[in-house]
Parts: C-alpha cells; structure tokens; sequence
C-alpha cells in the first residue's frame, strides 16, 4: 500500500491549529436550508457549510461526493469509483439519517433509503448548503443527522449567456456540459445538459469480472421563473439525469438508473408582512439492474409532494412561520412488496428573533404517518454576542426516521412491526469572525434510538429489527483565513459514534465511521494563474458492526492550476490523489489510484 509517511490524525493535529471552510463561518450569511426561509435572522445559529458555485469550479471536483467530503463531519462510502453506489453519512449517522433536496425537493430511494448522490451532474449545480444536526422540526422524517439542499443553476435578466466546459482525463474520463441563462422582461431562465463517461477501475480485483467497471451519464436541467407586475412570482424546474453504472456481482452486472426532480412554486404577499410560497414536486429514483444481459431487478421509487409555507413578519428582525406538508411515497417493483404506497402529513411552526445581542430559533412539528401513527418533534436555538468578533451558540433538537419500504415489506427481510428510530441531539458552539479570518469550534451529542439494523436469524435468514441505541459525540474545529496571500481553509472532526446496543457489539464503533477527519485546502491567485492544493485524511474504521474487519486509515492529496486567457476563457488542470494512494472505504471495494484531468471552461459574462 502506498501511503504517505505520516498518519491521518498526526498530520490533522499538525495542521488544525489553521484553517476551514470560510463559507460557513460567515455570521452575517443567508442560508434557507437551516431555516426554510430567505431570512438571514437565526440561519447561523445552525453549523452550516455552503459550497458556492465559484467554489465547485475552482476545486475541480469531478463529482458530488468529491466536494461534500471536504465539509465538517462528513464521511463518504463508496463501492469502488465514480458513479458507484454510495452513501453519506453527517456526524456519524446512518447515511438514511441526512435529508437530501434539490431545489427544495425531497429526493432517495423509497425502498433503500440512500439518495444517489453520486448520480448528480457537476455541471449544474448553483450551490450547496449543509446543515449539520437534526431538522425534523422543519422537515419531517430523515433529518437526524442533518440536511444536504442541492441548487441548480438558476438564469438571470438579461441577455443570453451561454457557457460550456469540456473536460478530458485518466482511464478514458470524458465529460462536457452546454447551456444558456438570460432573461427577458420579467422572464428569466436557464437551461443546460451535461454528459460523462468512464472506463473506471477494476472496484473488486479478484472477486468478479476482472476488467474495468465503467460508468456513462447524460442529464439536463430547466429552470425559468416570471414575476408578474402584482408581485406574485411563479417558477419551475425540471432536472433528468440518466445513467448506465457497470459493476462486479460475482460476474459483470450492470445498473441503468434514472434520478428525477419536477417542481412548480409560487410565491405572492397577500399581505404587507405575510408571504406565502407553495411548491407542488415530484422526484423518482428508477434503476434497472441486470446480470451480463439477463433482467434480474427494477425498482421504480416515486415521491410526490405539496407544501403551503406562510412567513409572517412579527416585528423587526421576527419571523413566524407556519406551514404545511404532505408528502406521497410510492414504489413499483419486480418484487413484490405487500404495501406499495404511504402518505404523510406533517404541520410545523418556527419562531425566529432577534433582538440587540440575542438570536433564537423555535421549531415544532407534528407528521401524521399512515404506517406510523403520530410523531412531534422539536427545535431550540439560542445565540449571544458576546462581542463584535464572537457569538456562543447553543441548541436541543429531537429527531426520526420512517422505515423504508425495504425494512418494512421486503420479502424475507421486512418486518412491518418496527418502530421509527429517534434521537435527541444536544449542541454548543462557539465562533469568531475577525479581520485575520474566522473560526468556530462546535461540540455536540446525538442519542439515537431505536435504530434498525439487520439481525441475523440463523439459516441465512436476515431481519429488519430495532435492536440499537448509538451515542455520537464529537467535536469540530474550523480556521479559515487569508495568510501571506494565500486562502487558506480546513477543517477537522474528533468524533466517538459508539454502539450501546444491550445486545451485540455493545461499545463498540458504529460501522463504516472514521474517528478523525480532516480536511484542508490552499490556494493562491497569481494574476492570470491560480494554483491550490487540497488534502483529505480519514482515520481508521470498522467495515462492520463486530468491529473485526479493519479499513486502514489514509490521506489522499490533489493538486490544481488554472490560467484565464481572458474574462471569458481559462484552462485548468487537476491531479488527484496524487501519491497514489491505495484504500477502500468498504471492505474489498478499490478506490481510485491517482488521476488527472484538463478542463476548459467558457462563460460569457
């Protein structure tokens, strides 16, 4: 194995004493995701990272998963290269415990549980925040871990403004990306496609079909929206992305899944300070999956929803909120699922304030869950100033998740008795923002309970059943600033995600989440060039729940550069994982050795 001569959590207490994320110290930052408003009042009492689009093109990353695990207390899991399947994790929570949107819109698959994060196209997307904690008192079942909101790009007024970006690199990686934004009157739009190929990597040398496991991807995206003259604002958005995912199952098999987002919102003011916005969407998450060229599966997933939001301005710097959801989860299958179809009704309210030195959020929420019955869940927050430069923030929040129509009907493997998990999670933070730079430290606790595992029954037979509890503590640090002209960010997560299950595996680490991670990135302009430097490190984890099969820790460093011909035009280049480092982040499964890429990007502006 090729490593570098020091370990993951050496060269991340070296290096802490420095750097973070900026983009989600900035206290004065608007952020919708924490709060489901366009309010910046109370947002920064969540720890929120926001990914900008200037960010995604100038880090380079080739996917979604690429750029998520650079934010505080994320961990990614990942079956062996670009487009495999994968999963996401938030302060040591299952990856089922993070709610994942797209333009506000609630995606993943009804029957895994899992968003196909790694499914998205790069190219257009505008912006991504995460909210790290529970928002179950915004949004319902899946938050306990936290919230992940994906905004594509969006058109502006104007004249048309086309941009377009070619990318060529190791192991036949091919991908382009063409759209326009621009607007007219009171119109604006935007409209882009993108495609990707790749021969990827043998992900099971040895335990399969001993050749390259490709992945190909096509997906296009529509935004528009109109202002009419009384105020009331209608847009839409229509995001497709279609993909063919080859992978080793003993022999060559093979995935062809479509991931699919539809939505129509209006916004309007039937009063001064009362603003009301409705969203009707549906996304779908379909895969077809074969073995060589015989049919062996489809799940067809499809979730459709409606939401009434009403914003009521109290006073200055007083929000209320006060809405309603009603989400529809359907799955059609070749297998045979007794139930195929729930609803869920859920009502929130949130009160945000701000007055002199104080902040405070309040949240509550009730759902209605056709298999489930009743479920309420809550949400404090409190932050002082305490002076210009530094805020003490502090928050409680519970939390639940819904079994998924896999842990519920699946054949042999459900249980319809199981109960929902929960969980409460305490916080406290404390952040700095300063001509240097800015900081943030956060320390937090989440409980959870009930959570659904798969239990051996003997004979071969596997069952869904509440059989843990987990207490996840941790800690994150922050430093970003500007030194000696460079930009200078990291990051680094001391976490303990222990099993107290009275059964099985009790004190042991739950599987699959690393202790230390840690991240950091360098980067200097140089007039027409600009270079940077990132390194990502991970600490040691168990491939499973006895903590028995070892996954090694590791760090893997990339380098970039890119020279602008003109305001316009620029050419960049990347080489990831530049010492060649050899790791899995599941048993058996190889991830990608080093890499390189060229880019050349247009925007007209």
């Amino acid at each position: 194995m090729k490593m570098l001569p020091r370990t993951p959590l050496a060269l991340a207490l070296m290096a802490s004493a420095c750097f973070s994320h900026a983009q989600s110290l900035h206290l004065d930052s608007q952020v919708v995701t924490a709060t489901r408003t366009n309010q910046s009042i109370a947002a920064n009492l969540a720890a929120v990272t926001v990914i900008e689009r200037a960010d995604i093109e100038r880090l380079q990353a080739t996917d979604a998963l690429d750029l998520l695990r650079r934010t505080p207390s994320v961990s990614i899991v990942n079956n062996g290269g670009p487009g495999k399947s994968s999963s996401i994790g938030i302060r040591g929570t299952n990856s089922d415990h993070v709610l994942v949107l797209i333009d506000g819109v609630r995606i993943g698959s009804v029957t895994s549980g899992n968003a196909a994060l790694q499914n998205l196209p790069m190219e257009q997307i505008e912006r991504i925040e995460i909210v790290r904690g529970p928002r179950s008192s915004l949004y319902g079942s899946e938050a306990i871990g936290g919230v992940i909101q994906i905004f594509t790009r969006q058109g502006s007024k104007g004249d048309p403004k086309p941009w377009a970006s070619v990318t060529t690199g190791s192991r036949n990686h091919n991908a382009g990306s063409a759209g326009v934004s621009g607007g007219f009157g009171n119109a604006w739009y935007n409209l882009g496609v993108s495609s990707l190929s790749t021969r990827g990597i043998d992900a099971r040398p040895g335990r399969g079909d001993p050749d390259n496991d490709g992945y190909r991807e096509l997906s296009a995206n529509l935004k528009a929206g109109y202002r009419f003259a009384n105020g009331l604002e209608i847009d839409g958005q229509v995001l497709e992305t279609h993909s063919s995912n080859d992978f080793d199952s003993g022999f060559k098999a093979n995935s062809d899944s479509v991931l699919k987002t539809h939505a129509l919102n209006a916004r309007f003011a039937p009063l001064d300070p009362w603003r009301v916005t409705l969203q009707a969407a549906r996304s779908e998450d379909k895969s077809d999956n074969f073995n060589g060229s015989t049919f062996t599966s489809r799940f067809d997933t499809r979730r459709d929803s409606f939401g009434w939001q009403n914003d009521i301005d109290l006073a200055p710097g007083q929000v209320l909120t006060l809405g309603y959801d009603h989400l529809i989860d359907e799955v059609s299958s070749s297998t045979d699922y007794s139930k195929g179809r729930r609803t869920n009704k859920g009502y929130y309210a949130q009160y945000l304030g701000q007055r002199g030195i104080h902040e405070w959020q309040l949240g509550l929420r009730h759902d209605d869950n056709q298999q489930h019955g009743d479920h309420t869940t809550g949400n404090i927050g409190y932050g002082i100033s305490l002076t210009d430069s530094l805020q003490l923030v502090g928050s409680y929040g519970t939390a639940f998740k819904a079994p998924t129509f896999n842990q519920l009907y699946f054949p042999g493997f459900g249980n319809p008795d199981i109960k929902e998990e929960t969980s409460r999670n305490y916080e406290l933070g404390l952040r700095g923002q300063h001509d240097w730079g800015t900081w943030a430290v956060n320390v937090f606790r989440n409980e959870v309970e009930d959570l659904i595992a798969s239990v051996n029954m003997g004979g071969g037979i596997w069952l869904a059943e509440n059989v843990d509890k987990a207490v996840i503590k941790g800690i994150e640090l922050e430093l970003a600033g500007h030194w000696w002209g460079w930009d200078v960010a990291s990051n680094l997560t001391l976490q303990d995600p222990s099993n107290r299950s009275k059964r099985a595996n009790q004190g042991d680490l739950l599987a699959r989440r690393a202790e230390q991670l840690f991240n950091l990135d360098v980067d200097r302009r140089f007039g027409r060039v600009g270079v940077g430097a990132s390194l990502h490190a991970e600490g040691r984890r168990w491939d499973n729940a006895a903590n028995t099969t070892d996954l090694h820790g590791y760090n893997t460093v990339d380098l970039r550069a890119e020279y602008w011909f003109s305001h316009q035009w620029r050419v960049q280049a990347r080489i990831s994982n530049l010492f060649d480092t050899d790791y899995e982040t599941a048993a058996s499964y190889q991830q990608q050795g080093r890499a390189g890429y060229l880019t050349v990007r247009y925007q007209m502006l």
